[in-house]
């Protein structure tokens, strides 16, 4: 098996022979360059973009994270660039798996177990790890059983005769009776899921902790059979009170079984892989932050709503065209104060927060489109706002860069610390309580 590579977005990478790997270029094997060529025009069909080839020897990733295995083995593990160092693994991927936690509303244990803090591993292991954990203090539980229906032929009668059955007996098999019967066991849709997921995990864990546990818990579930149709078995996961232990699991399951993979990648071959686009990832962290800020905050009027869809650029023919959606919308008043309202949009995007001549790395077309939001939305009066992520060239304790559409109608750009908990709240406050003219920066 070929070594994993560790990038990051919008690493390039090559077949071609390199003196050393780094976070921002690396060789892979040529089996799985050509792999990645085609995946991504798999994806393109799709209309999803994961990379682009810059000539026949190098191709460059976009902003999609996760993990990639080919068919030859080669591992591609890709970190979010969430910092201008290439010294980061561990705090990229410590970032990556809280993000990816928030997306998918996973708890991962910390603690009896390894705790997310801890990044000693690569993702494929992690993702490995917390499953193993999770199977483990199922079965401490206990596995779920179910009565299940058995119709055979048996030369003793045991349970109920089948009359139809027997009656219709061909001669010469007189002496066999027909019989249905009951049996209690552990052959279920679930732990059919989780018996195949295991035996997957059993073969592709290169970690000896995750080795010896894997094959202890395979040892367990040695009578059960295998899944043999995944997306059948997981449409029969049940959600009922008496399941509530095994909805801890459920997630880690599909990461195993690749169903939290985008459609393009699940072909004939999908080995351990796992993408995000992490423009995703941000904009549900910093939602779900916010909602937990906003729930702490003092206020008998407030509200956060997300994907906004009701508004449209403009209308032809009196039928409305161009949907506007808008990532984010809070309010907040009462306790005596007026109701107020923003529209927050996330932009996933390092920032420079002293390069004024470069516009500090804004985006002209994002502008175009807060300024529709403010109209369509705010009804040109209010304040909009566009998260960014904090790194060192643009702080939570920066400034906050201040815009000017015309007088009734501001636009202000901050960032948002992802290894901050208080960052929502800090964000709530400054928007609460506004901020001073003289320093900011004007447009």
């Amino acid at each position: 098996m070929n070594k994993a590579v560790i990038v990051r977005e919008y690493a390039r990478l090559t077949f071609a022979e390199l003196a050393e790997n780094t976070l921002d270029q690396a060789q892979i094997s040529p089996s799985a360059f050509r792999w990645l060529v085609e995946l991504g025009q798999q994806f393109r069909a799709n209309g999803l973009a994961l990379l682009e080839l810059d000539n026949q020897q190098w191709l460059r990733l976009d902003n999609y994270v996760g993990v990639l295995e080919s068919p030859c083995g080669q591992v591609i593990e890709i970190l979010p660039k969430h910092r201008s160092s290439t010294n980061c693994i561990e705090s990229a991927r410590q970032l990556l798996c809280k993000l990816i936690c928030n997306a998918l509303d996973i708890k991962s244990r910390n603690t009896s177990h390894t705790s997310i803090e801890r990044f000693d591993t690569s993702l494929p292991e992690w993702l490995m790890r917390q499953f193993l954990q999770e199977l483990d203090t199922l079965f401490k539980r206990g596995l779920r059983f179910d009565y299940q229906r058995v119709e055979e032929q048996q030369r003793f009668l045991h349970g109920r005769l089948d009359v139809n059955k027997q009656l219709r007996q061909p001669p010469g098999r007189e002496h066999l009776f027909n019989i249905q019967h009951d049996i209690f066991s552990a052959d279920r849709a679930e732990n059919r899921l989780l018996k195949t997921a295991l035996s997957k995990v059993c073969t592709a864990t290169q970690d000896s902790e995750n080795w010896r546990l894997a094959h202890e818990l395979q040892s367990l579930l040695h009578e059960l059979p295998q899944s043999t149709d995944i997306q059948q078995d997981f449409r029969h996961w049940q959600e009922s009170r008496l399941m509530a232990h095994y909805q801890a699991i459920k997630p880690w399951c599909e990461f195993v079984l690749n169903l939290h993979v985008p459609l393009a990648v699940q072909g004939d071959w999908r080995g351990l892989s796992l993408l995000f686009p992490m423009e995703k990832l941000f904009e549900n962290y910093v939602a779900a932050e916010l909602g937990k800020a906003l729930a702490q905050t003092p206020g008998t009027d407030k509200e956060l709503r997300t994907q906004l869809a009701s508004r449209y650029l403009c209308t032809h023919l009196q039928q409305d065209m161009f949907q506007l959606k808008p990532d984010l919308s809070l309010s907040l008043g009462g306790l005596g104060q007026p109701t107020q309202r923003w529209i927050l949009d996330t932009k996933w995007k390092l920032l420079d927060g002293v390069a004024r001549d470069d516009k500090y790395g804004l985006s002209q077309q994002d502008f175009y489109q807060m300024f529709a939001y403010g109209h369509t939305y705010l009804k040109g009066h209010g304040t909009l706002v566009l998260i960014f992520p904090a790194w060192d060239k643009f702080p939570v304790y920066t400034k906050p860069l201040h815009f000017s559409f015309d007088p009734n109608l501001q636009l202000l750009a901050l960032p948002f610390d992802l290894e901050d908990e208080n960052s929502a709240k800090t964000l709530i406050s400054l928007l609460q309580h506004g901020f001073k003219q003289s320093s900011t920066a004007a447009a």
